[in-house]
């Protein structure tokens, strides 16, 4: 059976999302053929020629991307199953079945698309799953799978070199080659504005460290000088992040690496930011979204602005960066807020460390979001827009709203000049 797995869109990453997913259908005698459409054109013949086409969607940007390619996949191969998977696909679930989806896959998905496979090649409707799962209507497969899985280590072997994607450029010209890598999958934490709470609820799943280990013994063969680590956050299973970057560092110890971590666990498990520093970490991503503690409590954040700006202290006395990420447009954002987030991002020198885009995102509340338990948000949210992928909301303050604009302008104006030939 003829298996295309496309992926739209992953921040400039070399998409485990098709490399993980074809190990498995591949050792199960599919014929898979991945395509990564931010770097490839779309190969009509493959298209034409396969039986399942499954679009991995671990992102908003993805998922419109996806939704607006189906329709010409749909016209070139009208009977293929079409799937789409990955985190953003069981809360969009409606508008991706009226998109001519037959499955959809959420959570653990690369047993449900082996599940999905043998069923298509029985022509029938088998159950599938377990007790953990919730269930799709129309579907045998899971809906959202939780399941514990013992990976693969993922096959990259027909996506495009790792040097047409993003490079980590150190200045004075010098840049390296990066890689990426998923050590785990979900979140221990509730964060109301965070897309994976209502795939994952609060849990989180492990990547095997061998298959991690194998997988970067493998990108570092095809040229990686630098791994990004894709986990929402690194620390969720503190002891096997150490034990990973530890051998990671003994097998490779020119590689460098990048995390993503949280405020509360790069202050509850302080201990470890020196192994970070000594293993070859780079720098930390950590997502503050605001230093009002008003919005963080309505986010439940876990951490306050004091909390921030101690670990903001800590990083700098082992030398490790710290790169926050800010959701700078919020309905609770006023204009002097926005003024107070600027001056305390120059008090604390972190200027250089934000990327001028953060200082103009605006909340995005999808399908299933946890802010809509909030009753002052309730108030405040318009319909949802399916194909938008989100509620409409409009600021109170009309004010903060063209501030807003400006912003998006400034930086869309920016990132041009910067990276115009």
């Amino acid at each position: 059976m003829n298996v295309l797995l496309l992926s739209t869109y992953e921040l400039g990453r070399q998409p485990f999302g098709l490399a993980s997913p074809a190990a498995w259908l591949r050792r199960e005698g599919a014929r898979v053929t991945c395509l990564d459409l931010s770097r490839q054109r779309l190969a009509e013949e493959a298209v034409r020629s396969a039986d399942l086409i499954a679009f991995y969607v671990p992102m908003h940007t993805a998922t419109r991307l996806a939704a607006r390619a189906s329709e010409t996949v749909r016209r070139l191969n009208p009977n293929a199953h079409l799937c789409f998977y990955g985190l953003y696909a069981p809360v969009n679930e409606s508008y991706l079945r009226g998109l001519g989806a037959g499955t959809i896959l959420g959570g653990e998905f690369e047993q449900g698309l082996v599940d999905l496979l043998r069923r298509l090649r029985k022509g029938g409707r088998a159950a599938s799953g377990n007790g953990q799962s919730r269930r799709a209507r129309g579907q045998p497969e899971p809906l959202i799978s939780l399941a514990r899985q013992n990976f693969l280590v993922p096959d990259r072997s027909d996506l495009p070199p790792l040097a047409r994607y993003a490079q980590l450029h150190l200045g004075n010209g010098r840049q390296r080659t990066v890689g990426y890598v998923e050590a785990s999958r979900g979140c221990k934490h509730l964060c109301r504005h965070c897309p994976i709470v209502p795939v994952y609820e609060g849990k989180f799943r492990i990547v095997q460290r061998a298959v991690v280990l194998e997988d970067i013994r493998r990108q570092v063969a095809a040229g990686a000088e630098h791994i990004t680590f894709g986990d929402p956050d690194f620390f969720n299973g503190v002891g096997h992040a150490v034990a990973l970057v530890r051998a990671l560092h003994d097998e490779h110890p020119a590689l460098t690496y990048d995390v993503t971590i949280k405020i509360e666990h790069l202050l509850k498990h302080a201990e470890h930011l020196q192994t970070l520093r000594e293993t070859g970490c780079l720098f930390v991503t950590s997502a503050v979204e605001s230093v009002d503690d008003g919005v963080l409590a309505r986010l439940d954040k876990g951490h306050t602005r004091g909390d921030f700006i101690e670990v903001v202290r800590r990083f700098r006395e082992v030398g490790l960066t710290l790169s926050p990420t800010f959701v700078a447009f919020m309905p609770w954002t006023t204009l002097p807020g926005y003024l107070e987030l600027l001056r305390v991002l120059a008090e604390l020198e972190l200027v250089e460390n934000v990327a001028p885009i953060q200082l103009a995102i605006r909340l995005l509340i999808p399908a299933g979001s946890k802010l809509l338990e909030l009753s002052e948000m309730q108030e405040m949210v318009g319909e949802f827009d399916p194909a938008a992928l989100s509620y409409h909301w409009q600021h109170r303050d009309p004010r903060v709203d063209r501030l807003r604009r400006s912003e998006e302008r400034r930086v869309g104006k920016e990132c041009r000049s910067r990276w115009s030939p």
